[in-house]
């Protein structure tokens, strides 16, 4: 064999530079097998070829051999020990991985939608109130110019409770409220003109759950009533509402229509955005349809319907006491699940109240 001491040198030295390169547990233990298995391993091969050398020389390498052994088996067993002590526990966290970046959450689109508004009113000088969900015949029906067997309640299609509640005010709830007006009466018993206010809730009607409808709705009812209140003035607020909500380009009209508490009564409409108001909108480069086809938001018409409103209908005064020769009104009333599908574009109502994450992530604030 070549030089024996000589190789056990360099045995040394390139246990030296594979020491230096192992980082983990499993690297040392890897090391270990390489060097000192009994099969294979570099040192037992050396011993082995020991075998050949001089036999006045074969003390001495022995000795040199059994050295680097020992030398070998105390390294790696000191460097093995000290990983093992220095594992995490089975389980532990790794604090020195980076983080995960947790999920912040946000207000539902509907309830931003609803703030919105809120403000609007508001910057505008509008009361918030809320109230009851839980309402009598009278202040849902009667005292918005609604008495028994009248047709409009049919409108309503209203959600009766199967026993009365007795409420705070004495009175005993019969139903679950189908609009917010209920706190327009509620507030004009109580306060004496000029009145300014919203009153946003839940209201509930029985309805089917489909594209547009919903049993459980939001609905915010608006009331002005002064002294030379007009319909100007119900035009120029609901006006500046819809131009602050949907944009400063969006044209305004009302429409005539009917409400038991209101007269003359007004449809509020929008121009639509789909087709600026056109009634048409031009084909998509991959159709093959020739020419401009007709919008299917507005449905041909360039108008989007918004909400109701009108002017308060005497009736409604004298149920409160108010002189009705004195005082003139507005009011309005919209849904704001109904607007939300307006503002964004939404097709089924439903996707609010699915909590879908993949859906409400679109709407942060």
């Amino acid at each position: 064999m070549s030089d024996p001491v000589r190789a056990l040198e360099s045995l040394r030295q390139q246990f030296e530079q594979d020491l230096a390169s192992a980082g983990t547990e499993s690297d040392l233990r890897a090391l270990r097998d390489k060097y000192l298995s009994r099969k294979g391993g570099l040192i037992s091969g050396l011993l082995k070829s020991l075998g050949a050398a001089p036999a006045g020389d074969r003390p001495r390498l022995g000795q040199l051999a059994n050295a680097a052994k020992e030398h070998i088996e105390r390294v790696l067993g000191e460097r093995i020990e000290a990983a093992a002590e220095a594992r995490p526990p089975r389980g532990a966290v790794d604090v020195t991985l980076p983080g995960r970046t947790p999920a912040i959450g946000h207000r539902h689109p509907l309830s931003l939608l609803r703030e919105r508004i809120e403000a609007i009113f508001t910057r505008l000088g509008f009361l918030v109130i809320e109230g009851p969900e839980l309402e009598d015949d009278y202040h849902n029906f009667e005292a918005l110019n609604m008495p028994p067997e009248h047709p409009a309640r049919d409108m309503q299609d209203t959600l009766y409770l199967q026993s009365p509640v007795r409420s705070l005010a004495g009175m005993a709830a019969t139903l679950l409220r189908t609009h917010t007006s209920g706190m327009q009466i509620r507030y004009m018993e109580q306060h004496q003109p000029p009145v300014r206010l919203i009153a946003p809730g839940r209201v509930y009607r029985r309805d089917q759950f489909d594209l547009t409808h919903t049993p459980m709705f939001t609905q915010v009812e608006g009331l002005v009533v002064g002294e030379g209140v007009s319909l100007a003035d119900l035009k120029g607020t609901l006006t500046t509402f819809a131009r602050e909500l949907f944009g400063e380009s969006r044209r305004v009209r009302l429409r005539p229509s009917f409400f038991p508490y209101t007269e003359p009564s007004a449809e509020l409409d929008i121009s639509c955005a789909a087709c600026d108001g056109t009634g048409r909108v031009a084909p998509k480069p991959d159709s093959n349809s020739p020419g401009e086809g007709g919008c299917a938001m507005c449905k041909r018409t360039g108008w989007i319907e918004v909400l109701g409103s009108g002017m308060v209908h005497p009736a409604v005064f004298e149920a409160v006491g108010f002189d009705a020769e004195r005082y003139t009104g507005f009011a309005f009333g919209m849904g704001i699940e109904r607007i939300a599908l307006l503002k964004w574009g939404v097709e089924d109502i439903r996707l609010f109240y699915e909590n879908d994450l993949r859906f409400l992530e679109q709407f942060r604030p």
